[in-house]
């Protein structure tokens, strides 16, 4: 049976897989997530209502209402849970939440989380929106494709349903945490006096996933005294766990503020932290 690239859901597994107190070290594949045991779900994505209102946009992006929904457009950082699928010009389906036995996932918008068309699409939409997104290949996974799934200059469908807008779990300092798995039986809380041991993918708006240490299997460690460190991330971390996984979007006055870092961050950027806290212990 064909292994399925699962692109979105294996750059955000980390939140929403079971969770287990044991926290191995795990890289997060965008090649490897296979298809053999995928939970059967209804998939109301497969209905094709007529369409209702269309956006045809100077890069190449088509944008077909299906409903349409209330409220102002999604922004840069807003969290939503989205149910969606990609597909091919020729029918193709290549990624989507439920070849991941999930009926939604949720979604950052605008730090590069998928490919550029999909932020730039989501700026137009609202929360209650279910809508297909046709997203030219440059705008897409361009010349490269993903080899073995995605040819080369491949124009991609999206099929998505934006089906509400997350809430922060906790909030300091303008410092938000989106905790989709919490620890049941770990009572050690990252605070002072605590070591926190985390992986995590750190995005700003301009550069996806500059750091991945899921990838080189380096997890961080840090005290609350530890210079250096932003300081929106230690204050989102307090009162972390082992086996938490998280979102945290920290705004630029909590980050590098207007001086921005190396050739990384620009100036007034803020950051987003995808977490799987390892270990917090004493000392």
């Amino acid at each position: 049976m064909r292994k399925y690239v699962i692109i979105l859901t294996s750059l955000i597994a980390i939140g929403f897989t079971s969770c287990k107190e044991e926290v191995k070290n795990t890289d997060l594949p965008i090649s490897d997530a296979d298809s053999t045991d995928v939970v059967v779900i209804e998939d109301k994505l497969e209905s094709n209502p007529e369409v209702s209102d269309t956006l045809k946009m100077e890069n190449g992006i088509i944008i077909r209402w299906f409903d349409r929904g209330e409220g102002d457009k999604l922004a840069t950082g807003d969290v939503v849970n989205i149910d969606y699928k990609v597909t091919l010009d020729d029918g193709e389906l290549v990624d989507g939440n439920k070849l991941n036995g999930k009926t939604s996932v949720p979604f950052v918008v605008g730090f590069g989380m998928q490919t550029e068309g999909w932020d730039i699409a989501l700026k137009e939409l609202k929360v209650g929106d279910f809508a297909e997104i046709f997203i030219p290949s440059k705008l897409a996974r361009g010349e490269k494709g993903i080899p073995g799934l995605i040819p080369p200059n491949s124009n991609n469908t999206l099929k998505i349903r934006v089906i509400d807008q997350q809430k922060p779990t906790r909030e300091i300092d303008g410092n938000r945490v989106y905790l989709f798995e919490e620890s049941q039986k770990s009572t050690e809380k990252f605070d002072e006096g605590k070591t926190i041991e985390f992986h995590c993918m750190v995005s700003s708006e301009s550069n996806p996933f500059y750091i991945n240490t899921f990838r080189s299997n380096e997890p961080f460690k840090l005290n609350l005294e530890d210079y250096g460190v932003v300081p929106g991330l230690k204050k989102a971390l307090i009162n972390a766990k082992k086996a938490d996984r998280m979102f945290i979007i920290v705004p630029a006055e909590e980050a590098y503020k207007n001086k921005g870092y190396q050739d990384l961050v620009k100036p007034n950027e803020d950051l987003f932290y995808n977490v799987l806290v390892m270990d917090v212990t004493k000392g």
